[in-house]
Order: structure tokens, then C-alpha cells, then sequence
């Protein structure tokens, strides 16, 4: 199954909110620091509710420390950025990818949507905003592939 990939990021109920779709769906949530909050945030735990206990949390102080656990596991990394080359609904997600977010201030690094194996964007018509929220993008690209590899039953 698809995992979703927070890379530094900066507000806590942004990613409270992704942990709870992950708790919902049963998706492993990682989250690679140096992060903007602690992860005993009261603003992170309340954005959670209650559902904490179904998270498959996996925390990774640095970058390297995550490449070194993806290396050991495998899959492709699909980066979600606004430059992102591929329309996410076109896109072929796969059972094993992993679906990098950036932070909500920058993105996903130029180094990290380089070493991505695959880049896709969410579309927006409007051209002034700029992004949509990190929650509301992680959960539009984790129900996307989900669908297309048949996990929505």
C-alpha cells in the first residue's frame, strides 16, 4: 500500500490532519525532520482526535535517515509538487510508492524532487493561489492511488 511522506514539516495540525487520514485508511505515515513543531504538540495531538493509536507513525530525525529506511524497503518515490511534471489523476501509482509532501512554507526541496522517481501536480485553475493545504494534498494523492490500485472496496 501506498505511504504518505511529510518532509519537514512546519505546522502541526497540518500534519495531525494527515495523521488522521492515515488512521482512517491504514497508511503508514513518516515524517522526516527537522520538523516545526515537537511531535508531543498539543496542537498536533489535538488535530489528531483521538485516532493516535491507529497511526502507523514512523519518525525520521534527518533526510538521510529516511533515504537509509526507504532503501531497505523499497518503491519508488512519487514527489507532489506545484512543478510537478505529471497530472496526479493520469498517473500510475503503484503498491509500493511512497508519496512525498514538502513543507507548507517551501515544498519539497529541488534536491529531494530530483531524486524522485516520478513528480505529479494537483491541478488548480486559478492562478493565484499558489498551493493547496498540505492536508488537503496528501489526502487527494493517497485517495487517488488508493482508488486506482483498488483499495476503496
Amino acid at each position: 500500500m501506498p505511504k504518505i511522506v511529510l518532509v519537514y514539516p512546519q505546522i502541526p495540525q497540518n500534519t495531525g490532519n494527515v495523521a488522521r487520514t492515515c488512521a482512517a485508511t491504514g497508511t503508514e505515515l513518516h515524517l522526516v525532520g527537522p520538523m516545526g513543531f515537537e511531535i508531543s504538540d498539543r496542537y498536533l495531538k489535538r488535530a489528531g482526535l483521538d485516532y493516535w493509536p491507529y497511526v502507523d507513525l514512523h519518525y525520521h530525525p534527518t533526510l538521510e535517515a529516511f533515504k537509509n529506511h526507504h532503501r531497505q524497503r523499497g518503491g519508488r518515490w512519487i514527489g507532489f509538487s506545484t512543478r510537478g511534471s505529471t497530472n496526479y489523476i493520469h498517473f500510475r501509482f503503484q503498491p509500493d510508492d511512497w508519496l512525498l509532501f514538502g513543507s507548507e512554507t517551501t515544498g519539497l526541496p529541488a534536491e529531494i524532487l530530483d531524486a524522485c522517481d516520478a513528480t505529479t501536480h494537483i491541478p488548480m485553475s486559478q492562478i493565484y493561489v499558489r498551493s493547496l493545504n498540505l492536508s488537503v494534498s496528501a489526502a487527494l494523492g493517497l485517495y487517488e492511488a488508493r482508488r486506482q490500485l483498488g483499495y476503496l472496496g
